[in-house]
């Protein structure tokens, strides 16, 4: 009984192991992940919007480029927010911060390609956006990329410790069940052998009674 007792406060502990995990997978790894798709959905919304600017011979107007820029800065810092709530390893540390020093970065340089354009100097504008701002648009998305790895090992990781405690429950419940099965047995074989012990006593005394009687 007293085993029975700890491989069911062993199981408690593998089932509650098992939902920290997969917990973990949803909160930590699925919602990042989630978090980097519309990263890079922002990023390319900015990318391809201040291209439209530069070369499309009807471009907006400065005002509602910087705006609409603006609010893409804005989606990126509340969903880069968002990922510094979950739970981040190392590896993830470092990256998020390159990310962010990079989208700094990026934006710095499409301060001064509308800088260059307000100016007039529209060649020069496009040369930047073309060339550093090719690079340190592709630096972003590789870093994400770096992200993305980072949460597929991590959520395998995460998938190996639940299959690890599962299989343990499963161990341990069938101990539970084999130890349930052996004290049943146990308590089967001890009333009978009580039955076959008290038999003959029942009958001895029922002959002293017959005497006493006779």
């Amino acid at each position: 009984m007293v085993l029975i007792i700890l491989g069911s406060v062993l199981s408690r502990y593998n089932v509650h192991g098992i939902d920290q995990s997969v917990s973990s997978i949803y909160k930590d790894r699925l919602i990042p992940a989630t978090t980097i798709i519309y990263l890079t959905e922002n990023l390319y919304g900015k990318r391809l919007t201040l291209e439209k600017h530069l070369f499309l011979p009807d471009p907006k107007s400065e005002d509602e480029l910087r705006s609409q820029l603006k609010t893409y800065d804005t989606h990126i810092d509340s969903l880069v927010g968002v990922f510094e709530k979950t739970y981040l390893v190392d590896q993830e540390t470092k990256s998020l911060q390159k990310f962010k020093y990079q989208v700094d970065k990026y934006r710095l340089l499409e301060a001064t390609i509308l800088n260059l354009t307000s100016l007039g100097a529209n060649e020069e504008g496009k040369l930047v956006f073309a060339k550093t701002g090719a690079a340190a648009f592709q630096e972003s998305i590789h870093i994400l990329n770096e992200l993305t790895s980072i949460q597929s090992d991590i959520g395998a990781d995460l998938m190996k410790v639940s299959k690890s405690e599962a299989a343990s429950f499963d161990i341990i419940s069938f101990l539970q069940i084999g130890l349930s099965v052996i004290i049943g047995l146990i308590v089967l074989i001890l009333i009978q052998n009580d039955r076959i012990i008290n038999k003959p006593e029942i009958t001895a005394n029922k002959k002293q009674q017959y005497f006493n009687l006779n």
